[in-house]
């Protein structure tokens, strides 16, 4: 695994991470200005909360057919498409503010179909960043996706509020531009993007998303790894819920509660930054068992004290592993993953295991409203807890080694394309080597 310092110096993922860290920032801007527009437009709690909600349903909806273009069609084009389309639709609310004439319908009509655009983006991103970074730098490189987006979160609401406060329109002509420099970076990308030839011919696309579904839920640590993360983004952002909204309910000072997210923002870029070295020196497997557990300990402190110092040290604490966690055992995976179904299998990955996260404030709020915040906590920890011993009882999760093992054992059987997890097992296992090692020959 190599450091950032070395990524630096890789071109396409540059340009590739420079675009959309733009992107990014100028999206989170506009998220963070939707509700505020839409409940001074209708002083309706529902249309602010509709806003922001129809964003996450057009994402949810368009990635599994995305990954089907990510795998059949130029993945350079289809991120210059969703740029573009961006740029387009946040223009038209700039123009619309400046013309006095935004409405909610507007509004909810951009949310969703940028939702649609970046659901389009992402499994194209995920593959262009297989092609243009080598295996032994895929940690590092998902490490750094992860700290744009905890700078995207630190950054977007301060810099939103004040072009908020200068004019309606001015986040979203702001959010323009940064889709269009996005899309003038991604054209100078050298790296031929274009998907990988396909012999025979096409299959419908129906069938391609259950071909990339069967793949993910027919291989146990593709299935284990589903299963868990399904679990804990239900169980983890179901406990800070309820841990905020006690603050809430405690009458603390918004500042104070704000505080909360912006530890969360600091710690995840700290995280990312130390993600490289942390990668290397633990095997992949029992870094994703810490990063499992890492939050349950951190439950008694909540629970004990509601004060917005103690739920934003311990969210901090949490996040410190995350990045490394998350970026490790997503580069095993990637590097696991066939060429010809890198979309389909992380769009599938992200829907089926994104699709509990809606559920979190339900199962919260209900928990805090039938037993009160000190239970709820320990009663989301606890599930947290049962979340981490799906990881840690898979010993295909459990005994991924070091990237230079993986790495080393990929390279070697990378010639074997159609091997599967449990071929590539048994082979490795005759030669006493670990199932997990071999499993990364499943490319």
């Amino acid at each position: 695994m190599t450091g950032h310092a070395t990524l630096a110096r890789n071109h396409d993922f540059r340009l590739l991470w420079t675009g959309q860290t733009i992107s990014e920032l100028g999206s989170r801007m506009s998220l963070f200005v939707f509700p505020l527009l839409a409940w001074q437009l209708t002083h309706s709690a529902l249309a602010a909360a509709a806003v922001e909600a129809v964003f996450l349903l057009g994402e949810a909806a368009a990635l599994l057919p995305a990954g089907v273009l990510a795998d059949r069609l130029d993945r350079r084009k289809l991120m210059r498409l969703s740029s573009a389309a961006g740029m387009l639709l946040y223009a038209s609310l700039a123009v619309a503010g400046l013309l006095g004439l935004l409405t909610v319908p507007h509004l909810v009509g951009v949310a969703l179909l940028t939702g649609v655009a970046a659901g389009v983006h992402s499994p194209a991103e995920t593959s262009a960043v297989r092609s243009v970074v080598p295996d032994e730098d895929l940690g590092t490189a998902l490490s750094q996706l992860q700290a744009r987006q905890h700078v995207a979160g630190l950054v977007a609401a301060p810099v939103g509020g004040a072009l908020y406060a200068l004019a309606r329109w001015v986040p979203f002509a702001g959010d323009a531009l940064s889709y269009a420099v996005a899309w003038l970076l991604l054209g100078r990308v050298r790296t031929d993007l274009s998907a990988v030839a396909y012999d025979g011919p096409r299959t419908r696309a129906r069938d391609e998303i259950r071909e990339g579904i069967a793949f993910t839920l027919g291989r146990p640590f593709f299935r284990t790894l589903l299963i868990w993360s399904a679990m804990a983004n239900l169980t983890v952002n179901g406990l800070f819920f309820v841990a905020i909204l006690r603050l809430v309910k405690g009458g603390f000072h918004p500042a104070e509660i704000g505080l909360v997210e912006t530890a969360a923002g600091v710690a995840g870029l700290l995280g990312a930054l130390a993600a490289p070295r942390i990668i290397d020196r633990f095997a992949t497997g029992r870094l994703t068992v810490l990063v499992a557990w890492s939050f349950v300990p951190l439950v008694a402190p909540m629970v004990l004290w509601n004060r917005p110092g103690v739920v934003a040290g311990c969210l901090a604490v949490g996040m410190l592993l995350n990045p490394a966690g998350n970026a490790g055992i997503g580069a095993y995976r990637v590097a696991m993953t066939p060429d010809r179904l890198q979309g389909r299998v992380g769009s599938a990955m992200r829907f089926l295991s994104t699709c509990t996260m809606p559920l979190s404030p339900v199962l919260g709020g209900a928990l805090m409203a039938l037993f009160g915040g000190p239970v709820a906590i320990a009663a989301m920890g606890a599930l947290t807890a049962f979340a981490a011993l799906v990881v840690t009882l898979s010993r295909t999760v459990r005994t991924v080694p070091r990237p230079a093992v993986w790495q080393a054992e990929a390279a070697k059987l990378a010639a074997e394309p159609d091997a599967t997890e449990e071929q590539a097992a048994e082979k490795h296992a005759a030669e006493g080597q670990p199932p997990a090692t071999a499993a990364a020959a499943a490319r």
